[in-house]
């Protein structure tokens, strides 16, 4: 087993005897280790580590797949993890790195560049992650695909919000309302005004994704209180598919905005194992 230092391999250690099998990094001709603190997540080998300043965590497979598949979490971290941790058992890793109050924005847009570029040139891991986004974790996923088409296997988004328009449009100065969306709106440099002629919003750029056939899987409640159903995941679906984008929708029944994800993730996790296949093939 090779380690970089007595901690790391005891960690390595405790998850081979737990599971059966060594970790995929065990062996030599594995991608190079993960720098940073060593811990253990669901099972599996985490480390925390620093890009410059920038807060980052990778969750490592006991075995990579094929190409190295990865998911990319957005926000929440830890938060109805059910899919992550399938994915892990089925040979991919879990990226994250912090976009916190950042909205999706230019700055947020910027730090994925950067663990993109350190994941796939330094780590070997896939060029096409499948990214995840719950709530306003859907802005950063659909604002990055929008400019990173090719570098997009998939996306699964969990009740995502995915403008800021529909939250403005009826509100005046002084709305009470105004107040949760303060620094949406400060994050993107607008006024109420701005915001109300805003067209950089994801249901207004699906153009490239749909041309680059990136295929999508929503999962919302359609009594969502925070996301409402109609604004954002209906009129996405329905502009998406006019552009010629595949989408799938899973509806919740009267499901509100929690709990995120399914009780049984299979349904996400076969959407998403199925289209990193198939990048692996055309690859």
């Amino acid at each position: 087993m090779i380690c970089t230092s007595i901690g790391r391999c005891i960690l390595l250690m405790i998850v081979a005897a737990t599971s059966g099998t060594l970790p995929a990094h065990a062996v030599e001709d594995s991608p190079a280790d993960f720098p940073g603190d060593v811990s253990e997540w669901n099972g599996f080998v985490q480390f925390d580590f620093r890009l410059d300043n920038l807060a980052c965590r990778v969750v490592r497979p006991e075995q990579a797949a094929r190409g190295n598949p990865w998911i990319w979490r957005a926000r929440f971290w830890g938060h109805e993890p059910q899919t992550e941790i399938a994915l892990l058992r089925k040979g991919f890793h879990v990226a994250y790195c912090d976009v916190a109050s950042l909205w999706g924005n230019a700055e947020a847009i910027e730090r994925w560049d950067r663990l993109y570029k350190y994941l796939t040139s330094q780590h070997g891991l896939s060029p096409r992650p499948a990214l995840l986004g719950m709530s306003r974790g859907g802005l950063i996923i659909y604002h990055w695909a929008i400019l990173h088409p090719t570098q997009v296997s998939c996306i699964y988004a969990d009740a995502p919000a995915l403008g800021l328009r529909p939250y403005v449009r009826d509100l005046e100065a002084g709305d009470a309302d105004l107040d949760r969306l303060t620094g949406w709106m400060n994050a993107h440099g607008l006024t109420l005004q701005a915001a109300k002629q805003y067209t950089q919003d994801t249901l207004d750029r699906l153009g490239p994704l749909a041309a680059e056939g990136v295929p999508v899987i929503h999962v919302c409640g359609d009594a969502d209180e925070s996301v409402p159903f109609e604004a954002h995941t209906g009129e996405f679906a329905r502009r998406y598919r006019q552009l010629g984008g595949s989408v799938r929708v899973i509806v919740k029944k009267g499901g509100a905005h929690h709990p995120h994800s399914l009780k049984d993730p299979t349904a996400i996790v076969d959407f998403i194992v199925t289209h990193q296949n198939r990048n692996n093939v055309s690859e």
